[in-house]
């Protein structure tokens, strides 16, 4: 139909609408996860644990398991309560403030897979209290391995199992006593169907040949220690903005002050004063108590309260010698930021962006996220001291040792060695001067710089890609 067209139509039928203009369909919001089997009691006897031993040992297959903390509010990162559930047995909740050992519940978690979503964060916590896994099922990093654009536990279930979750207590400060009945009911939700999500994200790994891939990762994961950071001052928020070693100084000596008051008040250090009024007492350099108080931005519950604190630190870092003030940008044993690779050292900038291109295609081709894949840090200490022998078979061989050193898993090695290898030798080959074009068009044959040009490998394929 041309735009002269007419529409026929009788006095008494309107036109249609056009589609644009049709309401659209009502979001059908999916049904929402309920407890099976009812809220449970809080165990926190020793009789009640030994009954929720006896549960879980009656019970089979793998063991779900959950752990909350209290972040944004403590300062530790202990866990305030344990959920567990297992087939052929109800969901425990346990307080593991009110015991002095779970050794009974290590005992009988023994030899058990442990189903955890996001395990690097509850795995700590766990072994803080003597609990350590002997297997474990990590689902978001299962969700993450099979591309999922997004793998919060509520977001697969409701993708994978059709459930939606509430998720507003997840912020909560479960160091809470008595905790609130809504706040348990949103933590037991969190095992009632971890068992059924695991199953089905088992099946997807075997699928798509990640299963092997998955089982390496877990085993990994068992090992896990939170890092420690160095100079954890430094990410003080706003530090940026701070002119002048003395000034950063002033803030590493506020910084480590405030860390050690809220040790040992057990807060977290934003509740003694933010990261905004260290800055501003730093750049401030107030001389005396009233001063300090008096400056703009300064302030917070523990402000005033540990005022004479706040005054020492400013004044020790007054004192120090110049070599003793801190460095303007962090000390760091590892290889310079990327952006300054291509000017510090040309061939280590073009082995970066060359390994970085074949790395998008590699996450693109297999569904993983580049980080799974290989984390950034292991690729750029590889790439920016690579091994000096330069015979394929050779280079290969080392970079294969050198990741496996920094940690890689075989499935990582096996699909990354072969690109870096490959990255190193392209790097240094000498660009071949760009010849003006008489004819127009391209030649499609060019490109003997394409990702995977020089070592060519079968291992992402026997990998089960």
């Amino acid at each position: 139909m041309t735009s002269g067209d007419i529409v026929d139509t009788e006095p008494d039928q309107p036109a249609e609408p056009a589609e644009s203009d049709q309401p659209a369909a009502p979001v059908e919001l999916a049904e929402l996860l309920t407890l099976a089997d009812g809220l449970p009691e809080v165990t926190e006897t020793e009789e009640g644990l030994a009954e929720v031993c006896r549960q879980l040992a009656a019970g089979t297959g793998p063991v779900a398991i959950d752990a909350e903390r209290a972040s944004g509010y403590r300062y530790s990162n202990r866990a305030y309560l344990i959920q567990l559930r297992r087939n052929g047995s109800t969901t425990a909740l346990i307080d593991p403030i009110a015991f002095d050992s779970l050794a009974p519940l290590q005992e009988v978690l023994a030899g058990t897979e442990w189903i955890l979503h996001a395990a690097t964060q509850d795995l700590p916590c766990l072994d803080e209290i003597g609990l350590h896994p002997d297997a474990l099922f990590d689902t978001e990093l299962a969700g993450r391995l099979l591309g999922y654009p997004r793998v919060g536990l509520a977001t697969l279930v409701e993708t994978l199992l059709g459930f939606r979750m509430k998720k507003e207590h997840s912020a909560a400060d479960w160091s809470t006593r008595p905790l609130p009945k809504a706040w348990l009911e949103y933590a037991a939700l969190d095992v009632e169907v971890l068992a059924e999500l695991r199953d089905r994200l088992a099946e997807e790994l075997e699928e798509t040949g990640k299963a092997e891939w998955a089982r390496q990762e877990f085993d990994h994961l068992r090992g896990f220690q939170a890092p420690v950071r160095q100079e954890a001052w430094r990410r003080t928020s706003g530090v940026h903005r701070v002119r002048g070693r003395r000034a950063l100084g002033s803030v590493r000596a506020l910084w480590e002050t405030r860390d050690e008051i809220a040790a040992q008040r057990d807060v977290t250090p934003g509740r003694i004063v933010p990261d905004a009024a260290l800055v501003a007492a730093a750049v401030a350099q107030p001389e005396d108590r009233n001063a300090l108080l008096g400056t703009k931005g300064f302030h917070g519950r523990g402000a005033e309260r540990y005022a004479s604190r706040w005054m020492e630190a400013l004044s020790a870092a007054a004192a120090l010698d110049e070599d003793d003030l801190p460095a303007r940008s962090p000390r760091g044993d590892g290889p310079p930021v990327p952006r300054a690779w291509a000017e510090k050292d040309p061939v280590a900038g073009r082995r970066l962006a060359w390994a970085r291109e074949a790395m998008t295609q590699l996450s693109e081709q297999h569904q993983v996220p580049q980080e799974n894949l290989l984390t950034p840090d292991t690729m750029r200490r590889v790439l920016w001291t690579p091994p000096e022998t330069r015979d394929v078979g050779d280079l290969l061989d080392q970079v294969v040792d050198r990741l496996t050193d920094l940690g890689a898993r075989a499935w990582q090695v096996a699909l990354t060695a072969p690109l870096i290898t490959t990255a190193i030798l392209e790097a240094e080959r000498e660009p071949e001067p760009v010849e003006p074009q008489e004819v127009e068009g391209t030649d499609d044959s060019a490109g003997s710089g394409d990702p995977g040009s020089s070592v060519k490998s079968d291992s992402s394929e026997s990998s089960g890609s």
